[in-house]
């Protein structure tokens, strides 16, 4: 089983990349404020590495993560400040935009 989901998208002049640990696709998080759906449409790419999904996300100008191992391994890069993050139970998600 691949580590992560990855799916890049243009829009305009903006890189949308959107990760989520693979065993999350398609199941619906409680325990935040409302219900996250980690829907297949949104979050369905390829199956790729941890890696791979940083590799993106250093090109891409939107990036919305889902999942302990890439928003651990996005904080760890520096790409994601810890308290950027917010959490659906235990399961991390974060967004990042640059401009």
């Amino acid at each position: 089983m691949s580590e992560v989901y990855l799916r890049t998208s243009r829009h305009g002049r903006n890189t949308l990349v959107a990760v989520c640990d693979a065993e999350l696709l398609g199941q619906t998080l409680t325990g935040g404020r409302v219900p996250f759906k980690v829907s297949e449409e949104f979050y369905k790419g390829v199956p790729g590495s941890v890696e791979e999904a940083i590799e993106a996300m250093r090109r891409a100008s939107i990036c919305n993560l889902v999942g302990k191992r890439i928003v651990e391994a996005a904080i760890e890069k520096r790409l994601v400040h810890g308290r950027a993050v917010i959490y659906f139970g235990d399961v991390p998600h974060a967004q990042i935009v640059k401009f």
